[in-house]
């Protein structure tokens, strides 16, 4: 059960001595973003290795499409997929396809590999 709870803003000139709290998720009160990410219970190692590839995957093709000069629509364009599908990506409000990523990437001169991680696994 989650429970948000919001706080009414005070004006700068007061200093607040006690923590705002952001987020409280069953007993368990969350003041920062740290807080949550950094909770072994409520985010798997897995789950966050997985949000930090999607975040890394996206940087990248923003770069990248930005590096060329590029807009969204020209993008969409050469890619033959929606600009509308573009801004969904690059805001992470969707995560992309195998074949959707190769269209994206090819206009951009990149391609996909796999690669070793370089880290010992468990």
């Amino acid at each position: 059960m989650y429970e948000v709870i919001f706080y009414k803003a005070k004006p700068k000139r007061f200093f607040r001595k006690e923590p705002v709290i952001m987020k409280k998720i069953g007993n368990t009160e969350y003041t920062t973003f740290d807080d949550l990410w950094n909770n072994k219970e409520f985010l798997s190692d897995e789950e966050r290795a997985r949000i930090e590839f999607e975040v890394s995957l996206i940087g990248k093709l923003i770069e990248a499409r930005e590096s060329k000069g590029i807009t969204q629509q020209e993008l969409a364009r050469m890619a033959g997929i929606k600009q509308s599908a573009i801004a969904r990506l690059e805001s992470m409000k969707a995560t992309p396809q195998i074949d959707t990523l190769f269209k994206i990437l090819k206009p951009l001169g990149y391609t996909l590999a796999i690669v070793p991680d370089n880290q010992p696994t468990k």
